[in-house]
């Protein structure tokens, strides 16, 4: 065991920064105790060390504290949690001490929230599928365990009662799951949602939730993802479990990094933004996936607001890069009272065909999701037309086309806040928008398949 060594060379605060000096085998990542003359206790994690020289970002943050009346301890090692079944059912702060009234969170065992590497030939791909009794994601977007698939939204949007909807009410098809949610940066009313939203899920112990407020310390928040997923990985891979953990809202992670790296005084990269910001998301979810010899899975949920709805914004453009897809909120169904309002044509999973189809889902899910794609992009198509010159002058077949948009928002998109839909229910409304086009504008749908739905001299 490490030994823990004391400091009293505390040289300076500043903003969530503590600057030590003649330190000695202090590592990166290390975890510290730091006890003011007044007594308590606050914590911090070793940002940079150079010459003996330490540079220590506390999580409470460092208000009221004098650095001439401070004492550093040193652990020796990385921050660790506890780990294991007994954070089901909790609802803790963002770093994991409780909210919910009870004893502190305990594990059969700690581990770093660093998280442990995987040896990429260990690495299972994605397989089977997350059913969310989303519609419009389990239908066209489908999300795959162990894959990342973020949620792209904008200020104004109903993003956090969408992830709420999602953790509450998803399924593993029968086996072993669970939930872990990471608010960040949230308000108090916004807590308060989450946690009644997700309050039968909680009672079930199928849940575990942390949350940021905003008017929580800003280190805290970039801990409060790490922590999750230390979590999840736990409760995948060593309880047999399949986690989806949802993060919201990693523009509030990342807003709450580029405000450390500008009180280390770091060169800005992007919009102030720091340029190491792509290998730091890329090592939240980078955490996701599935480990050959190990039982369950982690599938990443991340989801994010574009400022100004600006999708090349760094936070969703790095998001987009590291991710397999995204499912894209639009203002314009959102005006139009649709909910959720997934732009279907902007969003894409590209794990989908590992989780959909023949033995995962159902035989004709493919074929149906490839087609409904295909007729609203030609819907869209022909509604730009018939703005420029009128519905009289369409054709009957351009007229089908703008009643299947038509049936496709009210039929399948649009549910209920509190709807949780079957797949098999999905898929039947999907048929059933689908056949408001001529038999003859299907030709992405198998004989076989139409067959079944419509007589030969269909339409």
């Amino acid at each position: 065991m490490n030994a823990v060594v004391e400091y009293t060379s505390v040289r300076e605060l500043r903003g969530p920064l503590a600057v030590v000096d003649r330190v000695e085998g202090v590592g990166w990542d290390e975890f510290v105790r730091f006890t003011p003359e007044s007594g308590g206790e606050r914590h911090g994690l070793v940002l940079e060390v150079d010459r003996g020289t330490a540079v220590v970002q506390v999580l409470e943050d460092t208000a009221g504290l004098d650095p001439a009346r401070l004492r550093a301890a040193f652990t020796g090692t990385p921050l660790r949690v506890p780990v294991g079944p007994g954070w089901l059912g909790r609802i803790c702060n963002g770093r994991g001490e409780p909210l919910d009234g009870g004893p502190p969170v305990f594990g059969t065992t700690t581990s770093a929230v660093s998280g442990d590497p995987v040896n990429p030939v260990r690495r299972e791909p994605p397989a089977e599928p997350v059913l969310t009794g989303i519609s419009a994601i389990d239908a066209l977007t489908t999300v795959v365990r162990g894959q990342k698939l973020p949620v792209f939204s904008a200020a104004g949007l109903p993003h956090l009662e969408l992830a709420a909807q999602i953790a509450a009410q998803s399924t593993a098809g029968g086996q072993p799951f669970c939930v872990v949610f990471a608010a960040m940066g949230v308000t108090h009313a916004d807590a308060a949602f989450v946690r009644d939203a997700l309050e039968e899920r909680s009672a079930s112990g199928e849940l575990v939730l942390l949350l940021n407020t905003a008017d929580d310390p800003v280190i805290e928040r970039v801990l409060t993802p790490r922590i999750a997923l230390t979590v999840a990985e736990r409760l995948a891979f060593f309880e047999g479990r399949h986690v989806l953990v949802v993060m919201a809202d990693m523009t509030s992670y990342a807003e709450a990094l580029r405000e450390v790296s500008a009180a280390r005084g770091e060169i800005p990269a992007r919009r102030a933004y720091p340029g190491y910001l792509y290998s730091d998301l890329a090592s939240l979810y980078e955490r996701c996936g599935r480990v050959r010899g190990l039982p369950g899975s982690v599938t990443v949920l991340p989801v994010l607001t574009m400022p100004a709805g600006d999708i090349t914004h760094p936070v969703p453009d790095l998001t987009g890069y590291i991710t397999e897809g995204q499912v894209v909120l639009s203002r314009t169904l959102h005006a139009r009272g649709v909910y959720p309002p997934v732009d279907a044509l902007s969003s894409l999973s590209r794990m989908m065909r590992k989780g959909a189809g023949p033995g995962r889902t159902r035989e004709d899910h493919l074929d149906v999701a490839a087609q409904l794609l295909a007729a609203l992009a030609r819907a869209r198509q022909v509604r730009e037309l018939a703005d420029l010159v009128g519905q009289s002058a369409l054709t009957a077949t351009d007229r089908a086309y703008l009643d299947f948009d038509d049936a496709f928002g009210r039929e399948l998109v649009d549910q209920r806040r509190d709807e949780a839909r079957t797949l098999e229910e999905t898929l039947e409304r999907a048929w059933r928008v689908l056949l408001t086009l001529p038999r003859g504008q299907l030709s992405m749908l198998p004989a076989r398949f139409l067959d079944a739905r419509l007589p030969q001299d269909g339409r």
